[in-house]
């Protein structure tokens, strides 16, 4: 997973994608901002349904998709085409994260409506039915708080069936839980221990019996992850990871702080984590790459820990 907004131009993205490919990794998956989380107002992003899209025509295997899109930035009926077209391009290789939205900054300087975060959850639950309705269905009408649609019907569907899958992001709580557990396939939480993701998983559970969903939802996790063939080589690739994202704080303290944690140390810490993680009840993980030019990394996960969960 990497985060677009910090500066990724069009080469890196077939870099990566490239490399996932011949990697062995699953998919590419990408944040949606608009501006930088980590540094400076100098970095930019490309659009990232637009990058997608392009990726989708010049790759043949890996997954691809969003990590998550906020419901801020288009309108439903808008999202759900562009993910078709991605899914048409690509063979049936595309996925939809979608999430409230958080970072103000960008919407102020973009001008799409922020509010407070009970509004903008009202406006997920609203979008997720609309997208997975308008996938789904040959003609529907919708009336709700934020939208409105008269027998609308959207073609083409999906190369997908019964559609592209869908993840929600989310902590955990009820505004993301429950429109989860009704329409969607996969739940993403961040930056989790295991003791989280065991209760989690148990709050996902218990949302779904109570729903009557007939499947279980698949629990994933977004989080850093630095990894190194080596105590040498994960002090050099912390160190690299500090300079770009830009940090003033101490990349060894930092190490020492959080390896064997998360998914930041060695192959070896990072499997025994990532196995923590699976008997706490996790299905799957995005690994945040923020030092996005560093394609060793990618190698190094698809020849030493892809293997050992495949």
């Amino acid at each position: 997973m990497v985060e677009g907004q910090e500066g990724v131009t069009w080469d890196e993205w077939l870099a990566l994608a490239r490399t996932c490919e011949e990697s062995g990794l699953a998919g590419l998956f990408r944040s949606d901002h608009y501006s930088s989380t980590v540094a400076t107002s100098e970095r930019g992003s490309l659009d990232a349904w637009a990058t997608l899209a392009a990726l989708a025509a010049r790759t043949e295997r890996i997954r691809l998709g969003t990590m998550v899109s906020p419901v801020t930035f288009r309108h439903p009926a808008h999202l759900a085409r562009t993910v078709v077209a991605v899914d048409h391009v690509s063979g049936g290789r595309v996925e939809l994260g979608m999430g409230a939205g958080w970072m103000e900054l960008e919407h102020v300087q973009n001008g799409f409506a922020f509010h407070d975060p009970a509004w903008r959850v009202s406006v997920l639950a609203e979008q997720i039915e609309i997208v997975v309705r308008q996938w789904t269905e040959e003609e529907f009408s919708f009336a709700g708080e934020h939208y409105r649609l008269e027998a609308s019907r959207a073609l083409p569907k999906p190369v997908q069936r019964p559609h592209p899958p869908l993840i929600v992001g989310g902590g955990g709580k009820r505004g993301t839980v429950e429109p989860a557990v009704r329409w969607a396939d996969e739940y993403d939480t961040t930056f989790a221990s295991p003791e989280d993701i065991r209760a989690l998983r148990g709050k996902l559970d218990a949302a779904s019996e109570r729903a009557g969903r007939d499947r279980p939802l698949r629990l994933t996790l977004m989080t850093t992850t630095v990894i190194g063939d080596g105590e040498d080589e994960l002090r050099e690739r912390t160190r690299s990871f500090f300079a770009r994202v830009g940090r003033d704080a101490d990349p060894d303290a930092w190490l020492a702080e959080r390896r064997g944690k998360g998914l930041v140390g060695t192959v070896e810490e990072v499997l025994e984590s990532l196995g923590r993680y699976r008997e706490a009840g996790l299905d799957g993980a995005y690994l945040q790459h923020l030092d996005h030019g560093d394609l060793d990394l990618v190698r190094l996960i698809g020849a030493k820990i892809v293997p050992a969960f495949a």
